[in-house]
């Protein structure tokens, strides 16, 4: 195999790409063991890999088929799967238009009805909201590299400005043109505290918080808001209390964590998984690869790492409580200290509550 082909073949084992599967095998010759492309464990060395086109190929190498992954045995295909997935691609590529629900269906020859149930349960948002999501998130990009709005607009495909600003709220948490200036036009306010885990900011529009930080300084939290949003109208504000108080609350160990009001830009699959680790129970763990099998995505592990590594409101989204399967805790955005204390915060807290349920009993 040339080196341009193998090079592709381990981007396919770093990314666990599952349209690989089948197609390559790689053995790991510190271990003799032969896997699929997609294969749960832990990522080799690029050095310690060979790569073969058939399980027969690497057996002939003298290398052990993986028990994780089996990758000896044919898979079947499936083709409810593949024709979600062949949707998302067609979604990706319309740039002119948002596909409707009947042109979809009419694609994949299945009724409208089990198409939209089949995608919401796959992929955790409807055809409408990934078609909405992805066109916004080019947008995105569009207006970060300097276009004008008007222009932009055009070039993602939506027919007039009327109906970009229909649903900027829920998707920018500001307007297209604001979120391009960084928050031009957007009354910011904020709030700092000293809390347990040193110092606490939260920062709102009038639609609720759109972010959460914890930092060393309280310099530092505002140096790093005003970069955010360097173009917004920023001010500090009592106004805030009732919130900053209950996490406070929380952080102390008093209370649980209230379900605040947030205003927060993301894409489709971030909010997938952000809401899939809000319903994590308080006091547990779960692993990366967890959450990505929890939203349909078990091949989807980096990228979940990745939303949870991007979430911009601490405790409020408990990115804390997610952990690699290898062991330890993991990274975490506001310090793997502050990880570990709330962490020790929740496991008291639950011990507490059963002591005192049990003592009323």
């Amino acid at each position: 195999m040339t080196q341009l082909i193998e090079e592709t073949f381990w981007q396919a084992v770093l990314d666990r790409d599952p349209s690989f599967n089948g197609k390559i095998f790689y053995g790991v010759h510190s271990t003799k063991i032969y896997c699929r492309p997609p294969c749960p464990s832990r990522r080799p060395n690029r050095n310690q890999v060979s790569f073969y086109r058939s399980p027969q190929a690497a057996e002939a190498d003298n290398f052990r088929p993986c028990k994780r992954c089996h990758p000896q045995t044919v898979i079947a295909p499936n083709p409810t799967k593949d024709n979600v997935i062949a949707t998302c691609r067609y979604i990706e590529d319309q740039s002119e238009h948002i596909p409707t629900l009947a042109e979809l269906s009419d694609r994949v020859e299945m009724s409208p009805s089990y198409l939209q149930r089949l995608f919401k349960q796959m992929i955790g948002v409807t055809p409408l909201e990934y078609a909405t999501a992805h066109r916004i998130k080019h947008l995105k990009q569009h207006l970060h590299q300097g276009e004008a709005v008007t222009y932009a607009l055009y070039e993602v495909g939506y027919g007039s400005s009327s109906r970009l600003y229909e649903t900027s709220s829920e998707n920018f948490g500001m307007t297209p043109a604001s979120y391009k200036q960084h928050g031009k036009g957007e009354e910011i306010r904020y709030a700092i505290v000293n809390s347990p885990l040193n110092f606490l900011m939260i920062v709102a529009t009038d639609r609720g918080l759109c972010s959460v930080q914890l930092g060393d300084s309280l310099a530092e939290l505002e140096d790093q808001l005003r970069t955010e949003f360097r173009h917004a109208s920023i001010r500090e504000t009592d106004d805030l209390q009732n919130w900053m108080q209950a996490i406070v609350n929380y952080l102390s160990g008093n209370l649980p964590l209230p379900d605040l009001p947030c205003d927060v830009r993301a894409t489709a699959f971030q909010i997938q998984v952000w809401e899939a680790l809000k319903k994590i129970p308080i006091g547990t763990t779960v692993h990366y690869s967890d959450v990505a099998c929890t939203i349909g995505q078990p091949t989807s592990v980096r990228a979940v790492a990745r939303a949870c590594a991007t979430n911009p409101i601490a405790l409020l989204v408990p990115c804390h409580r997610v952990t690699p399967k290898s062991g330890g805790l993991g990274g975490y955005r506001w310090g793997v200290s502050r990880k570990q204390a709330l962490l020790d915060l929740e496991k008291r807290a639950i011990k507490l509550a059963a002591e005192n349920k049990a003592i009323i009993s």
